[in-house]
């Protein structure tokens, strides 16, 4: 194992200049466009946190104890313990392998998903430091690429865990030696290993997809019961960064653009079910087809879409964790929604899911759009207080490092507080009366389903003319569009929206993504 985790560090900064020079160019050219709002400063207080020097700030896990203390975990291996009151750091564990991850269990032991297994760290002798580092689980593939990254874990309320694997990267192969069974679907092992050589290099490499899964098992999402026994959950994945379990034990999960994801999305996940990426088909058992020679046509039928559609660049790049709101009003938003952070955005993303024919989907609206808040928000926890803790990372792409808070002042702001999608049409509730009817302007589009690397905006309407009306007491607007269709992200711009007292609207832009259609729509 020490050679794989070497091996894959030297792979990883290998190829990082190249992840970097794309991801960054995406990044300067729309960021500029989205830092316009400086009113979200009068309503929270943002600050940094200092961490010790001798420490790479790239935070891969975050939780708030519940001793009201903070627990990171680090890019080089490291978790320490920063006390809110002495601003003072402790170390508690060391040598883990890239911890992306981290969640406090009920005897205050701490459990965190490193690149090669899923790790309960437990302080024995009450000293402070983790002294018995317990292997739950490390029922899955390594193959050294520098892609197969390991996130989680979310716990439901039983004590599973759920933790999401990478694909790899035909930026490179695979070493000679791997754990686990080798899939026999793609390339041979014997040309996988020699990845170097120019012909793999030119010809070899996209036999393979732009993502692939030998091992067992790279884009799956994986559930570990509390004994260490491990299944197979969920298939289709490609870089799913971001695990939440909600209060209903729901999990959801998030993705990055790339190939067979024409967009970032969020997804609500089920058991069984396939969700676009074809590259983990080849660990459903039965399954004995290479996904680089399946049609879109074939895959499509397969799969179960996403509750909500990220446009690229105008509401993220690279999605990371949700995390819900305190249940009281300790934040200033509904607890029944998500917060979704991003590596390349100045905002986090609220995302308020609508169920609507048994399935879900959902608006997603811009949150916190400041200077003050930065790029690389990947870690998410709030503590007892209500205060948001944020770990940012960049692992040599875009982002960025060090631990930022956020705390709402307690002043109320306008907003929208719901949405969702009736008979009527889109009902949007907002936390005060308005002053009037804003100007909205509406647009709809999808996107392709296919192999290559995301997907440009097509079936793109913008002027659509939509029947609006706004309720006698001022706080809900219904649009209703003269035809829905499934797969669809419809999107409201609420310009100069205003309370009647005049406060503006923060967060403008909904965004629908609409799966389902309500049956007398």
């Amino acid at each position: 194992m020490k050679l794989i985790n070497a091996l894959s560090t030297i792979y990883q900064s290998r190829y990082v200049v190249a992840f970097t020079f794309v991801t960054t160019f995406t990044t300067v050219s729309f960021c500029a466009t989205a830092n316009t709002n400086d009113d979200w400063d009068n309503y929270y207080d943002i600050q940094s946190i200092e961490i010790p020097k001798e420490i790479n700030a790239q935070i891969g896990g975050l939780t708030a104890l519940r001793n009201g203390k903070l627990a990171a975990a680090f890019h080089r291996g490291e978790v320490l313990i920063y006390d809110q009151k002495t601003r003072e750091w402790q170390h508690f564990a060391h040598g883990l392998h890239e911890p992306l991850g981290l969640f406090e269990l009920a005897d205050g032991s701490l459990v965190t998903t490193q690149m090669a297994e899923l790790t309960r760290l437990v302080d024995e002798d009450n000293d402070g430091k983790a002294d018995f580092y317990q292997n739950i689980s490390d029922d899955f593939g390594l193959s050294g690429n520098y892609h197969e990254f390991a996130f989680g874990p979310a716990v439901d309320s039983k004590g599973n865990y759920y933790i999401s694997l990478n694909v790899a990267s035909n930026y490179a192969g695979v070493f000679e030696n791997v754990r686990g069974t080798f899939s026999p679907l793609g390339p041979s092992r014997e040309v996988m290993t020699n990845w170097r050589n120019d012909e793999w290099k030119t010809n070899l490499r996209h036999t393979a997809g732009r993502m692939f899964s030998r091992v067992a098992y790279r884009g799956w999402v994986l559930k570990i019961t509390p004994d260490g026994k491990t299944l197979p959950y969920a298939s289709g994945f490609r870089s799913p960064n971001g695990l939440y379990i909600d209060n209903n034990d729901e999990l959801w999960v998030t993705d990055n653009q790339g190939d067979w994801l024409a967009t970032s999305p969020l997804y609500h996940v089920e058991e069984g079910k396939f969700y676009g990426h074809p590259a983990s088909l080849v660990w459903k058992e039965g399954w004995d087809k290479d996904p680089v020679k399946m049609t879109a046509k074939e895959l499509n039928a397969l799969r179960t879409p996403p509750a909500a559609l990220f446009p690229h660049a105008e509401l993220a790049n690279s999605p990371t964790q949700p995390i819900a709101p305190p249940k009281l009003k300790q934040f200033g938003l509904p607890a029944d929604e998500m917060l979704i952070g991003d590596m390349n955005q100045q905002r986090l993303i609220r995302f308020l899911p609508d169920e609507v024919n048994g399935v879900m989907q959902g608006a997603s609206i811009p949150f916190l759009e400041t200077n003050k808040l930065g790029i690389g928000n990947n870690r998410f926890s709030f503590d007892t207080d209500g205060k948001l803790w944020i770990g940012k990372t960049h692992l040599g792409w875009a982002g960025d490092e060090g631990i930022k808070s956020v705390q709402w002042n307690k002043k109320d702001f306008l907003f929208v507080e719901d949405v969702i999608l009736s008979e009527d049409g889109f009902e949007l509730s907002f936390s005060m009366p308005l002053n009037d009817m804003p100007d909205i302007s509406f647009e709809s589009h999808t996107y392709h389903y296919h192999a290559d690397y995301g997907s440009p905006k097509v079936d793109h309407d913008k002027n659509i003319k939509v029947l609006t009306t706004l309720s006698k007491d001022k706080k809900t607007i219904i649009a209703k569009y003269p035809v829905l269709q499934s797969g669809y992200i419809y999107t409201m711009s609420l310009n100069n929206a205003r309370s009647s007292s005049q406060q503006r609207l923060l967060g403008d832009i909904v965004r629908y993504t609409v799966n389902e259609i309500p049956v007398n729509y």
